[in-house]
């Protein structure tokens, strides 16, 4: 409550103290705002009217943001630009703004379009959070190819459905709207502070149009690198001190080993106390390359007929080599030496050596090469047959592929003592032996029957997400006091979700350790400001060129396809809807009706557990919904309005969880599975705002929001027996798959404020409140809704004048639940504060050269286990720092 109160406390003291100035400007805010005298305004104050007039004019509940209000963020992509709107909050867990949560739902059930139409996606193999999903990977698309960006967070019936929380729709930019010649394009570096890389990016745009304005060819590219260096200490999911205990001869509980020492607790303390599975150092490094090319075309013989081509075509090169180096005391068990207990939490424990072939830590060594690509073509034409009928059609193509070809991991072990503290914010770990010595993790024949043992393995994946579609449109321009038009439209695509995986395992005979490699050794300080202490912070291990020397050099046994992790998923959609448009007076709005068929076919190889084996398997799906709705506009004064929604939705399920895939990862013995009989998701929303306009350039808004979910997915974990091939034993796996659940309520309030002040000076800020009641399972199961933060606020002080601009933007958002991680933890992201800051100055009316900074208060993405005090990551990303020149001629 004390945040929600200081939350309120920002957005209303900026309102009441920021907004007098602006009055005060000699009634400069009410004159400019007349609609009989013409304004022409530019820079940030620009715009912010053009995105306000968009705004004012919509008929449903919509923000904008203009390529004018993008190019002065300091953002490096789309999703970092839509940070700023109010109910838009965004997931930063590798330090960039990838996933868009619009009003507290699930980033997956947003959808994107670009200029009206679904665009393909896909992932880079390392990326947990939203594999073969149904969003857009934002890190793709770079701002300077957007000229607007609309978020609807109520529906129109003639907007394509499948969103529960909102609809993003990207317009590029397009010729016949520039002038002839246009050329604009940036120069720049960017340098990141915790990898201590610099890297280029750049772009360039040409567009061109005859004399008379008919015919226009646009073309733009875009190049983009971004190198990471990601610091972190993960905990692998969280069990009971139960696993320390067994039962005598005499039916009593004991310890494993009798002579460890406990504190703070008795035996039955200690079987319910939680304590971490494992503990582990990661080191990521990836570099991020992308490159973007656009083209459009545009034929407009007469005022009456236009016919638009476009295409888009997006390359990004996402490597990447991850280092882990971790305890794993659920695997030592029988080997504790002390433990101490406290609040309900094994906070501190110390484990002796366990006997070959048994290992209680790791060192595992990951390299990807991953490439992801992005094709969308669209041809599009609209005919005024009449001057009350409109006929528009559009149809394309889109397709995306992704994943790892190849993916090395090497792993090497020890069996050496340790001991592990941690709290909510710390975590030690100290080994008996200096991990920094290339002896420390090895891998052994000893203790094996056969005489070698797998070091690791070679795969490969790949995504693939493709659809075509077509789309028919009719716009009747009626007479009639009430109604003005009626809208009618038909669309049908056909979709393919794919995943295909292959592997390999590589085995060595001999005995060997990193001494026996040219090791390396990691940087000093990696975890600096994570709190880590303990000799574990600095380990040996190879570069990714000597992970790939030592896998090549193994017995290397083809295992062919991965029948866990392979699918491919044929999605059919078909859909009609009729909108009529109304306005009378000081009221106009719509309201309509849009029906949607789905038929999904699943494709993937049935587990059996019993036998450890796949088969073959096929599921389909079919269903047919109707989804109403309705958006009302009253202008109740000239810059006062009052907008209300009603509106049925749906939500596909991720592709992957229509498909019945079981794929299980042998070191940290998980697996996760998918699930043929989902239902989608479904919703009724409901949308209520007052907005006052009270200036060009200056907004006062309220927006209420509600979230009727009958029906969403969640996922959920068990424990299952599983073989383990790497150990060749049965072994205990926590199993997740998605299930439906329902019943749960989104309750929401947003506050949007921005306005001029004086000298120059002026303001955007707001804050969004959001809550929701936890819905149930088949079983009665209280589920959370995941991505939900309570609060987020924006703040956004900013500078214009002459050609001097600076803006200052901090966003934080609360923590929200993410999923069901490892051994059924229930995960969640703790609260989150981002810093940026910008700077520009127009030399001349063709240059201008600008500064940016991001993550200035290098935050530590932070989540947990149910509580605080149960860590299950810390992160550090590092500060962006970056300069560029922009020129326009």
């Amino acid at each position: 409550m004390t945040l929600m109160r200081s939350g309120l406390l920002v957005a209303t003291s900026f309102t009441a103290l920021l907004a007098m100035p602006a009055w005060a400007q000699d009634n400069k805010a009410n004159d400019e705002g007349s609609d009989d005298i013409p304004i022409v305004v530019t820079g940030i104050k620009g715009a912010l009217t053009n995105a306000i007039n968009v705004k004012r004019n919509a008929d449903a509940v919509v923000d904008v943001i203009t390529a004018e209000g993008i190019g002065k963020f300091p953002d490096r992509n789309v999703a970092e630009s839509l940070s700023h709107i109010p109910g838009v909050s965004v997931d930063r867990q590798f330090g960039i703004g990838e996933r868009v949560s619009i009003q507290g739902t699930d980033p997956a059930l947003n959808r994107v379009m670009i200029d009206g139409h679904t665009i393909a996606s896909a992932d880079w193999g390392g990326n947990t959070g939203d594999v073969t999903g149904r969003t857009f990977n934002y890190s793709l698309l770079a701002p300077e190819i957007v000229s607007q960006i609309e978020v609807y967070k109520s529906p129109e019936p003639r907007i394509d459905e499948g969103s529960l929380g909102g609809t993003v729709i990207v317009h590029t930019r397009m010729p016949l709207d520039l002038e002839a010649n246009t050329i604009t394009g940036s120069a720049g570096y960017n340098y990141n502070d915790r990898s201590k890389v610099g890297n280029p990016r750049g772009s360039a745009l040409y567009s061109w149009k005859n004399d008379s304005g008919t015919f226009g060819i646009l073309v733009a590219g875009t190049y983009d690198q971004d190198t990471l260096s990601r610091a972190g200490i993960e905990y692998f999911g969280y069990s009971t001190g139960s696993d320390f205990l067994t039962t005598d001869d005499a039916g009593n509980t004991v310890l494993k080993n009798p002579d460890a020492v406990i504190t703070g607790g008795s035996l039955e303390d200690l079987a319910n106390a939680r304590y971490p599975v494992g503990i582990n150092h990661a080191y990521f490094k990836q570099t991020r390359k992308r490159i973007g090319g656009q083209f459009a075309v545009q034929w407009a013989p007469t005022t009456d007929f236009e016919v638009a081509l476009t295409g888009l075509h997006i390359q990004g090169t996402y490597n990447n080599f991850s280092r882990s180096e971790f305890i794993y005391p659920g695997w030592a068990t029988g080997q504790l030496e002390s433990a101490t207990i406290s609040n309900g939490q094994i906070t501190s424990a110390s484990f002796g050596s366990t006997t070959l072939p048994s290992t209680s830590s790791e060192l595992d060594m990951n390299y990807r090469k991953t490439k992801v690509t992005n094709d969308s073509y669209n041809l599009a034409t609209t005919w005024h047959t009449s001057d009350s009928f409109t006929l528009s059609a559009n149809g394309g193509w889109t397709k995306a592929t992704g994943g790892t070809d190849p993916e090395y991991l090497m792993n090497l072990q020890s069996n050496m003592p340790y001991s592990y503290s941690y709290s909510g914010n710390s975590t030690d770990v100290t080994y008996s032996k200096d991990p920094t010595d290339p002896t420390s993790f090895f891998r052994t024949t000893e203790g094996t029957t056969s005489g070698k043992y797998q070091i690791g393995g070679i795969s490969r994946s790949k995504q693939k997400d493709e659809e075509f579609y077509g789309q028919l449109d009719g716009k009747w321009d009626v007479q009639d006091p009430f109604f003005k038009s009626v809208r009618m439209g038909i669309k049908a695509s056909t979709h393919e979700n794919s995943l295909r995986a292959t592997g390999s395992q590589v085995y060595y005979t001999e005995d060997i350790d990193l001494s026996d490699f040219d090791y390396t050794v990691t940087p000093s300080g990696l975890f600096s400001g994570l709190n880590a202490t303990g000799n574990s912070n600095q380990f040996a291990t190879l570069t990714s060129d000597q992970v790939i020397e030592v896998l090549k050099n193994g017995e290397y046994v083809d295992t062919g396809i991965d029948y866990g992790s392979s699918f491919k998923v044929r999605e059919k959609n078909a859909s009609a809807y009729v909108q009529l448009d109304f306005e009378t007076g000081p009221v106009r709005g719509n309201v309509g009706y849009r029906a949607v068929y789905t038929q999904d076919i699943s494709d993937y190889y049935l587990y059996t557990a019993e036998s450890n084996s796949y088969s073959p398997a096929r599921d389909k799906n079919e269903y047919l919904k109707g989804l109403p709705s309705i958006n009302v506009s009253w202008e109740l004064a000239s810059r006062f309005k009052l907008r209300g929604s009603i509106a049925k939705v749906i939500a596909r399920p991720r592709y992957s969880q229509l498909a019945g895939a079981f794929s299980r990862n042998d070191t940290q013995l998980t697996a996760s599975g998918g699930n043929p009989d989902l239902k989608p998701y479904a919703s009724t929303n409901y949308e209520l705002s007052a907005e006052w306009y009270f200036g060009p350039s200056a907004l006062l808004s309220v927006e209420y929001f509600r979230r009727e979910i009958s029906s969403y997915i969640v996922t959920k974990t068990t424990q299952q027996t599983l073989f383990n091939s790497l150990t060749q034993q049965d072994a205990e796996y926590s199993v997740s798959s998605p299930v439906n659940a329902s019943n749960a309520t989104v309750n929401g309030v947003s506050i949007g404020f921005q306005t001029p002040i004086w000298g120059g000076f002026g303001i955007l800020t707001n804050y969004t409140y959001a809550d929701a009641s936890s819905g149930t399972d088949e079983t009665g199961a209280v589920l959370n809704l995941p991505y939900l933060s309570r609060h987020t606020i924006n703040v956004i002080p900013y500078f214009e004048k002459g050609g001097f601009q600076a803006r200052v933007s901090w966003n934080y958002r609360s923590h929200y639940f993410t999923s069901i991680g490892r051994l059924n933890s229930v995960d969640s992201t703790a609260g989150y504060h981002q810093l940026d800051a910008s700077i520009s100055y127009k030399i001349n009316e063709h240059f201008t050269v600008q500064a940016n900074a991001q993550n200035l208060l290098d935050s530590t993405y932070y989540s947990y286990s149910g509580t605080k005090a149960s860590p299950t990551a810390f992160y550090k990303n590092g500060r962006v720092f970056a300069g560029a020149v922009q020129f326009a001629f």
